[in-house]
């Protein structure tokens, strides 16, 4: 771990140095979620006991199952008795496989599965130039990663407006509440409806937009790169996925924990990869997608800042080898 904080500390000095130093950056702060969760120290189990790394016949994958719909397809996905124990079943199962085989199959059925170290570190996003330098931040993400985003760049002088669903609005509030806090509040919050006109008439006439979702579940909601881009040609969309905004990736699932595995950041004890910590590809890529968007905003871009949490994960881990 002593490792990782010495490449967040050195990723912050220089996401204090774009914010002109407005922004206040400890490290260790960065990585932890605070006091509102009871959380076990890191080894097969994530901290907050959601995902595991699993053994496969030729290799390790990282499995989470923190939803009930995930659990509920671990029948389909080994081959298990519908009333068996998820966790028993895929840890029964895997061995049997090779990692690339079972993670397909979850992969084919939307599950948060990543073999340990499959990612690579991303290709930097083409931006081009010339973009209005006025209006505001929306922040129509969730949870940790673009939230954090959307909390650094407040702190570096923009106003950022986060914008929820009435009917699905970010848990974060509920489940944890001392984070949402320190991730939502320095935010303008308003309630607004992500399929209407309001919220395409706000991204209109706004600088900059981060999102969380998954490109097709956007498009649903009329979100697509095709709409925005014609609405407003100036805007830097910042688009954190699990895996990536492009090709066969952008279906992927994932959250912090697995994807933190994706990237390769564990730590080896012979043969078996442990986790360093809590869900550690979400606060990564919140000061990754910071960090490019403050510079992007700085110089006039615009266009689609792709940050996914294994890619950020595996940038990370790079440096610590």
């Amino acid at each position: 771990m002593t490792g990782l904080l010495d490449a967040v500390a050195e990723a912050g000095e220089r996401l204090v140095a774009l914010s002109g130093n407005r922004i206040r950056f400890d490290a260790w702060r960065a990585l932890a979620r605070g006091d509102d969760l009871q959380l076990a120290a890191p080894g097969l189990w994530s901290p907050n006991r959601h995902c595991r790394l699993v053994r496969c016949s030729d290799g390790w994958m990282a499995v989470s199952l923190a939803r009930t719909d995930d659990r509920d397809l671990v029948p389909a996905w080994t081959g298990a008795a519908l009333d068996a124990d998820p966790w028993e079943a895929v840890i029964s199962a895997a061995p049997l496989r090779s990692g690339e085989e079972i993670v397909a199959a979850g992969v084919e059925l939307h599950l948060p599965v990543a073999l340990v170290g499959e990612a690579s570190p991303p290709a930097p996003s083409l931006l081009a130039k010339g973009a209005r330098n006025e209006g505001v931040v929306i922040d129509l993400s969730a949870l940790w990663a673009g939230p954090y985003c959307g909390a650094l760049i407040a702190e570096a002088g923009h106003r950022v407006i986060k914008i929820e669903s009435p009917g699905r609005p970010d848990p974060t509030a509920q489940h944890t509440p001392r984070l949402d806090a320190r991730l939502n509040g320095a935010k303008t919050r308003q309630r607004m409806a992500l399929d209407g006109g309001e919220l395409l008439e706000t991204i209109g006439t706004a600088r900059a937009l981060i999102t969380s979702g998954r490109p097709h579940a956007l498009a649903r909601l009329g979100l697509d790169e095709a709409r925005l881009f014609a609405l407003n040609p100036d805007l830097l969309w910042i688009a954190i996925t699990a895996h990536g905004w492009r090709g066969a990736a952008a279906m992927r699932v994932g959250f912090g924990d697995d994807c933190a595995a994706a990237g390769g950041l564990v730590r080896w004890n012979g043969d078996t990869p442990n986790f360093i910590g809590d869900a550690l590809a979400d606060p990564l890529s919140g000061i990754m997608a910071a960090t490019l968007a403050i510079e992007a905003l700085a110089d006039g871009r615009r266009g689609l800042l792709d940050i996914s949490l294994a890619g950020t994960a595996a940038t990370f881990a790079k440096t610590m080898t």
